[in-house]
Parts: C-alpha cells; sequence; structure tokens
C-alpha cells in the first residue's frame, strides 16, 4: 500500500500526518506533496525523514494506490487526471467534485458503500459542516425518515484553515494589547465577533456554504430531505458546533433517540443537561467522534426534535474522514 498526501504543508495535510499516525494506517510507502513554495520542506513521520515534492503533471503516481488530496479545488480539478491515470484512488478534500454524478460523496458511518462505485477514480470528502450534521442525521434517519432539517452552525477558525486560526490567535492578542486588529483571512474582525457568512452569497440570498449542506446531504442520505441552514463564523479556534432542528414522519421521543446516538458508530452522546454536561468546542477539539447533546423535544413541532452537534473540523470534518474512507476500502479489499 503506497500513499501519498497532496497539499502536505497546510492545516489539513498535516492533520493527515497525525490521523495516519494515530490510526495506525498501513503502507509501505509515502510521498508528501506540495506547491512550489512547499517544495523541499521535511516532516518527520514515524521516525523517518520526508521531503515534500512539488506536484507536477507528470507519472510520481504511477505506484500509488491512495491520494488525499486537500490542496484546493483549483489543484484537484487540474491534477486530477494526473493522480488517477495510473490506479490510484484520489479522496479530494475539496469541494470541486462534491456534486458531479461520477463522484461518490461519502462518510463512511452514513453511506461508506458508495465508495466501492468510482468510475473517475476519485472519492469526494463532504463539506465539514455536512459531515458532522449527517453523521448524528443518520442516527435518527434509521428510526424515522427525517423529512425537513434547520440548521444554524457556528463555525471555528479552523474552517479557513491555519490561516484562519492564526489570524483569530494575533486579533485576540491585539484586542489584549489595545493594538489595531489586523483582517486579511475573515470578512470582518472575527475576534470578540460573529460573522453570518461563510463564502460567498448565492443569488437566493443563502451563502454557497448553506446550499453545500443543502445539496451534499441529500447526495450522502440518498434522501429528498429539505435542509435549511445559517452559517456563522464564530470566534473559536477549532471544532464546529451546529444547533439542528429535524422532522421526522413519525414522532421520535427524546429517549428513543439518545438510545440510539449511544450506540451509534463515530457517535458520542454527551447528554446531561441537570450536571450541564453538554459538548463544547473547547473539549471536542483533536478527537475524532462526533458529539451530540442537548437532545429535545421540539416544542413548535409534533413531529420534531432538536439537538447540538459538535465536531473537529480538520479531523472528522476533513482528515479524518478521508482516512476513514481508505479504511472502509481496505476493509472491504475494494481496492
Amino acid at each position: 500500500m503506497n500513499i501519498a498526501i497532496v497539499g502536505a504543508s497546510g492545516a489539513v495535510g498535516q492533520e493527515f500526518l497525525r490521523v495516519l499516525d494515530e490510526h495506525n494506517f498501513p503502507f509501505d510507502e509515502l510521498t508528501l506533496f506540495g506547491s512550489s513554495r512547499s517544495k523541499g520542506r521535511k516532516y518527520t513521520f514515524k521516525g523517518k525523514e520526508y521531503t515534500v515534492k512539488e506536484l507536477k503533471h507528470n507519472d510520481d503516481f504511477k505506484d500509488i494506490d491512495i491520494a488525499f488530496v486537500s490542496a484546493g479545488g483549483s489543484t484537484s480539478i487540474e491534477f486530477a487526471e494526473t493522480i488517477t491515470k495510473h490506479g490510484a484512488i484520489m479522496i479530494d478534500n475539496s469541494s470541486a467534485f462534491r456534486m458531479d454524478k461520477d463522484v461518490p460523496l461519502v462518510v463512511p458511518e452514513v453511506n461508506g458503500e458508495d465508495a466501492k462505485i468510482r468510475p473517475k477514480g476519485i472519492i469526494a470528502n463532504p463539506n465539514c459542516s455536512t459531515i458532522q450534521m449527517v453523521v448524528a442525521m443518520n442516527v435518527i434517519e434509521k428510526l424515522s425518515h427525517i423529512k425537513r432539517v434547520h440548521v444554524a452552525t457556528y463555525q471555528a477558525a479552523s474552517g479557513a484553515g491555519a490561516a484562519g486560526m492564526n489570524e483569530l490567535m494575533n486579533q485576540i492578542k491585539q484586542l489584549a494589547n489595545n493594538e489595531d486588529i489586523t483582517v486579511e483571512k475573515f470578512f470582518y474582525q472575527l475576534a470578540g465577533n460573529l460573522i453570518p457568512q461563510i463564502d460567498v452569497f448565492a443569488d437566493n440570498d443563502y451563502t454557497k456554504e448553506e446550499l453545500k449542506m443543502y445539496n451534499e446531504t441529500r447526495k450522502i442520505m440518498h434522501s429528498d430531505v429539505q435542509v435549511s441552514a445559517t452559517c456563522v463564523r464564530v470566534p473559536v479556534v477549532r471544532a464546529h458546533s451546529e444547533a439542528v432542528w429535524i422532522e421526522t414522519e413519525r414522532p421520535v421521543s427524546p429517549l428513543e433517540a439518545k438510545e440510539a446516538f449511544a450506540k451509534a458508530k463515530g457517535v458520542i452522546l454527551q447528554d446531561n443537561p441537570a450536571e450541564k454536561d453538554y459538548p463544547m468546542p473547547l473539549f471536542v477539539a483533536s478527537r475524532d467522534p462526533v458529539y451530540v447533546g442537548r437532545i429535545r423535544k421540539d416544542i413548535s413541532n409534533p413531529n420534531g426534535l432538536t439537538f447540538w452537534v459538535v465536531a473537529d473540523q480538520i479531523k472528522k470534518g476533513a482528515a479524518l474522514n478521508a482516512v476513514q474512507i481508505a479504511e472502509y476500502l481496505i476493509k472491504e479489499k475494494a481496492i
């Protein structure tokens, strides 16, 4: 098993290395790729030093079995054929191929089997906010079909990569020192603020991030579910949170939901309001599972249920999900 990481120097690329190590992922050879700026950087992984190669249109992927790609949509589009032409499976973290009918969009806990059919040799990793929501939604879907979802997201600076996290931390220091605030990565100052816009607005005044949650959820779950999202950037360094309201075909009680969440793969139930015990990004950062709490009946809808979902955006929302896709393929002998 020979693997590659494309975009190795970025926040998700570095997280790939950590996740592969933590999961003791089986491989014989590892190759790191990056831009011309990253070329030559050295990283130590499992006691061995690796040097980043510049990504080029050549035969460098000839002996690669799986390529984990997190280098941006334009790079994914440009190099997809180069990466896959010799048979490598490209697991892509960008939005470039997510809605392509010939590219499976996969969250292993929900639709892992979709990864087996990949006409273009590409598997798409969903949007980070979509991933954690569908992991939780799928638990309820097994009890009763979900007809409608409303979700408000509280997305950490990590969603904008290392630059986003660094900008937030710098702004916090600047605020503390009464200095001018530097704003480059986000639309506005994030420290001490909320920004109700992630990505650009579409014609219907939903942002592209919000529309991703609508379209991707339906594709992953093979469902006609209606999804309405409001996505907000919050001054949290790492781990996204979501308030989710769902409407099911039949009433699902909070107790029934809690019992299902407690048994679900990839989910941690943390729901004890009397003890102020519920998921928070401060404690979920750098952890693998999707955490669910604040489960209660929606008092405005007889078939409604509402809950709170927190997960690490760089882990489950990106690198970990991609590695889990690869692990699923190995387990199913689908490589």
